[in-house]
């Protein structure tokens, strides 16, 4: 009888603390949302009635602060990076999950290594990019100089989600794969790297996201011209470069809120092709 009667009494308290926390989930669920809408809103109702012509004209000056050259740096700024760390990243986390034993020490003090420097504040990649890249390799403020830097930023942070990808795929379908007489390198590209491409993918979209949000490594590294590069030994100024500068000269505010919805706009339709690209690839 006191089993059952205790028993009773805790069933009504498990209730009211599944309840409140319920209640706890809905209301930061609710909260996130809100900030959401908050900040898209804003910037949709600053940004949209200031949109001209003139902001997407060819070439730069004083007058019509055109981002058309900064959209096409960005643009140019996100594919070579990609190319540059995509590589390395997904190679590196196939390493430490495939060919080498679990448990390792060197694997951990790599991601150890490797979570530390996702920590790193962008204005010390900054500064070691200025003075590497820029000043020691003497490339100079430059398009080449800015990829590499960013590249350097977002490869931790591809290395470590495809690693947690390579091993979410089950154990049993390399040994099914080595069973079937396969070896390492054709087990890894055809029998784990497919089912986790999406999570591969949502690393590259988080890459691609802090590269476009990106702007204090970029000053010190890419320069602040706005002109479509010739080359990749030029200066180049993304868009969050543009909407910096900008807002610090005080003169073009309502031009700065248009380029933040065309940046917006960016960054939601790159997230739509990643995630439409996620789901062709799963069910392929």
């Amino acid at each position: 009888m006191n089993n059952v009667s205790s028993s009773a009494a805790r069933k009504p308290h498990k209730r009211k603390s599944s309840v409140f926390l319920n209640l706890l989930v809905h209301c930061a669920a609710i909260l996130t949302v809100a900030v959401l809408v908050v900040i898209v809103g804003y910037i949709l109702v600053m940004g949209v009635p200031n949109l001209r012509p003139e902001l997407f004209s060819v070439e730069y000056n004083s007058e019509n602060v055109s981002m058309l050259p900064s959209l096409v740096n960005t643009l140019l700024a996100v594919l070579l990076t990609l190319v540059i760390a995509v590589p390395l990243g997904v190679m590196a986390a196939i390493f430490l999950v495939e060919y080498t034993t679990r448990g390792n020490k060197f694997v951990k003090v790599v991601r150890v290594t490797a979570e530390t420097l996702a920590g790193i504040p962008s204005i010390v990649y900054g500064l070691f990019g200025m003075l590497f890249f820029v000043t020691f390799l003497k490339w100079g403020l430059s398009l080449l100089s800015g990829c590499l830097t960013l590249a350097i930023m977002v490869l931790p942070t591809i290395m470590r989600t495809t690693e947690e990808a390579l091993r979410a795929v089950p154990d049993s379908y390399r040994e099914g794969s080595f069973g079937l007489g396969a070896g390492r390198l054709r087990t890894v590209l055809s029998v784990v790297l497919p089912p986790a491409m999406p999570g591969i993918l949502g690393g590259i979209i988080l890459s691609i996201g802090r590269i476009v949000g990106e702007s204090a490594a970029l000053i010190f590294t890419a320069g602040t011209v706005a002109a479509i590069p010739m080359g990749v030994f030029d200066s180049a100024r993304t868009m969050s470069v543009h909407m910096y500068v900008l807002s610090c000269e005080g003169l073009h505010i309502d031009a700065t809120y248009a380029t933040a919805v065309v940046l917006l706009i960016i960054v939601v339709l790159i997230n739509a092709l990643a995630s439409f690209a996620a789901k062709r690839i799963t069910k392929a």
